[in-house]
């Protein structure tokens, strides 16, 4: 149990496994963010995306405590966007938890302790962070994260609370308690600056407009980050005590688990065994055990951070943490605007034109168009469950739609006809494969193609086409060294994306 004393000599070196939780879809920025492309994989706040960006925070702590010893990051996600993280990996080292369906933050905690104390040897600390946020100061944000190792390393339970700048009803909050000691200093480098530490006194939900505007009246609350340092046998043993269900289903998960390669040696993917992860309660980290845990006078601490930080969870929130014009507008893409001030405003695909509007969203990406006054960016989620409800594919699918073997876009979709441009990356190819319902026509208009075509084998290449009949097993490569387009003609009685059997893919997705 931790004990608000003075620090103890500390080992040479602390193993640290940073750990990414990247489950979530990002609602209230649709149309950008979509369920096969989350609001973690796109490059919202600068050049890189921003799961490569939090890769990048993390990496930090290496720089700014030598003594801390950072294994390769362990990246907990659906299965479905194992391929978008290994290709935004670029060739880094990186384990890869592919969740076979979403059961929220607790049992992806839970997947990551067990793989962390299977690399051994012995125990470490987690260091735990959502994939999807910004921070100005990354160095500032990997010295604090530092100081709650030092914490974490001798038992507490660590979470870092940001300190709040509006009554924001978006976030939950943490009421902070006691000093724990009047600071937390002098890692093993002596590079970890002085950092305030206090006992967790509650987490409270998002609450309303007039309850938030008193916690920033009273100086006590902090903004719940969702980022938590701890051991990782400490989080087992409080998940064992806490939640056991959701133990025992993710240790039986990754037991008749196996494992599957990435794109490169450096990186892996563990698969889960779905039917026992499956069997796992969904419950968020907060639920299912930090609340329980104040509530028994656990050794649950936060640390303030003040270095500019946002959940990006919005348009409005992305709006704060972007470069604005003269009249306040978040502008990007084929945008023009009269008059307007104080609004969103970005285009994909087309011109966006918007005369005398103020406090709008107006976001067009080819597929859709979001039209909303900017003060209930909160409440999109309604609108994306509205969508959902009519089966609307633009929740699922971007225009551009990524494979592990490039993209794809459908260009003109009918009845009984889909018109496709695939964008085969070098060196891949698709699975060999066949369809039920639809035959489809091929034409080559870039690059040169490897066809496989029932017990025939051939090459196109540039103006060349060819057709695949209904029920054939067929198979497209681009053994090339630059990007292969095609575009392709289905036609049939049903065109939906599940009409496919796969044979041989390696992907890994055969069909069973």
């Amino acid at each position: 149990m931790f004990a608000p004393s003075p620090l103890e000599p500390h080992p040479a070196t602390v193993r640290v496994q940073p750990v990414i939780l990247s489950g979530g879809f990002g609602a209230r920025l649709w149309p950008l963010s979509r369920e096969t492309l989350p609001k973690q994989f796109l490059r919202l706040t600068g050049e890189r995306s921003l799961l490569q960006a939090t890769l990048a925070r993390l990496a930090e702590m290496s720089a700014v405590a030598p003594g801390l010893a950072l294994e390769a990051p362990l990246i907990v996600s659906n299965v479905a966007h194992r391929f978008l993280i290994d290709e935004q990996l670029e060739g880094a080292s990186a384990e890869i938890i592919a969740e076979p369906v979403s059961r929220n933050t607790a049992p992806a905690l839970t997947l990551a302790a067990l793989a962390a104390l299977a690399r051994g040897p012995g125990d470490c600390v987690l260091v735990v962070s959502p994939s999807d946020h910004h921070v100005v100061d990354a160095s500032a944000f990997a010295r604090t994260l530092a100081a709650a190792v030092t914490l974490a390393e001798r038992g507490a339970v660590v979470t870092l609370g940001i300190t709040p700048t509006r009554a924001e009803t978006g976030y939950g909050y943490i009421r902070r308690g006691a000093a724990v000691n009047e600071h937390v200093a002098e890692h093993v480098a002596n590079s970890v600056p002085a950092c305030a530490a206090f006992r967790v006194a509650q987490f409270t939900e998002k609450p309303d407009a007039a309850t938030a505007a008193g916690f920033l009246a009273s100086g006590e609350y902090l903004w719940n980050s969702g980022v938590f340092i701890l051991r990782a046998s400490r989080w087992l043993e409080l998940i064992g005590q806490f939640a056991p269900q959701i133990e025992r289903a993710c240790r039986a998960a990754l037991d008749g688990g196996r494992v599957a390669a990435g794109s490169s040696p450096a990186v892996r993917t563990v698969l889960p065994e779905p039917e026992a992860f499956a069997q796992s309660p969904s419950d968020s980290i907060d639920y299912a055990v930090m609340e329980k845990a104040v509530a028994q006078g656990g050794d649950v601490v936060v640390l303030p951070f003040t270095a500019g930080w946002s959940d990006v969870g919005d348009f409005s929130a992305l709006a704060e943490v972007s470069e604005l014009d003269a009249n306040h507008n978040l502008v990007r893409g084929e945008v023009v605007t009269v008059d307007t001030k104080d609004s969103v405003l970005m285009a994909q695909q087309r011109l966006v034109a918007v005369l005398g509007m103020s406090e709008v969203v107006v976001v067009e990406t080819g597929d859709a168009v979001l039209v909303a006054h900017r003060s209930r960016s909160q409440e999109l989620r309604r609108m994306v469950q509205a969508l959902k409800d009519r089966d609307r594919p633009e929740t699922v699918h971007p225009p551009l739609a990524n494979r592990p073997w490039g993209q794809f876009e459908t260009l003109a979709l009918g009845g009984s006809y889909r018109v496709k441009r695939l964008i085969v990356k070098p060196g891949e190819h698709l699975s060999l494969q066949l369809h039920h319902h639809r035959a489809e026509h091929w034409v080559v208009v870039r690059g040169r193609a490897h066809i496989t075509r029932g017990t025939e084998t051939f090459e196109l290449g540039e103006n060349q086409s060819t057709y695949i009949p209904l029920g054939v097993k067929h198979r497209i490569a681009n053994l090339g060294t630059e990007p292969l387009e095609i575009i392709e003609v289905q036609c049939g009685t049903y065109v939906g994306e599940d009409d496919i059997v796969r044979f041989e893919d390696k992907y890994d997705r055969v069909t069973k």
